[in-house]
């Protein structure tokens, strides 16, 4: 059940406080991991206004020099990822460990500089990475970067009701809705 591939061997070791905390955190890491470059392009794209206006403007001047859509801008940086995270894999874990964290820095830097994507949208990305590395099941894991680009392409198109409408249609064929 849902709830079971939230948890892990070593909340049977800790205080009941401290890993209620931990698997709430987990949680919290699931929902970003599938939910936050979605809601990053609804809410730029659709919904600037729920957005506090200093943000708006520094999100806008970020966004200044890049020809793409953030849409664009995150799928291309969702497949970056991708290829990283799949690298660091395949190789020896001392180099896999160095060429991720370097190559992701590395690559992130020139893509910014040339004006690819905008800085935020790695931000986005990076947070988006590491809340992926709290779920405990790596198939969980690996479902929660399958589904993150149907809810992208989701927020392109119809904003945060769609992301809404895919969390519904996501909950209902996954029976936590009854």
């Amino acid at each position: 059940t849902f709830p079971i591939l939230m948890q892990s061997v070593d909340d049977y070791f800790e205080n009941w406080i401290i890993a209620s905390v931990i698997r709430l955190s987990r949680y919290v890491g699931l929902f970003l991991s599938s939910l936050f470059p979605a809601l990053y392009i609804a809410l730029t794209s659709f919904n600037p206004g729920m957005l506090p206006t200093r943000l708006v403007l520094s999100i806008a001047a970020a966004r200044a020099g890049v020809p793409f859509p953030a849409i664009v801008e995150a799928i291309l940086m969702e497949i970056i990822l991708e290829l990283l995270q799949e690298a660091s894999i395949r190789l020896p874990k001392a180099v896999g460990q160095t060429v991720s964290i370097v190559g992701g820095l590395v690559i992130g830097q020139a893509a910014v500089q040339a004006g690819i994507v905008s800085p935020i949208m790695v931000i986005i990305i990076s947070i988006t990475a590491v809340t992926s590395f709290v779920i405990p099941n790596y198939s969980f894991s690996l479902t929660t970067r399958i589904i993150r680009v149907p809810f992208m392409l989701l927020a392109a198109t119809l904003g945060n009701f769609g992301i809404a409408m895919g969390v519904l249609i996501l909950s209902k064929n996954c029976n936590l809705v009854k």
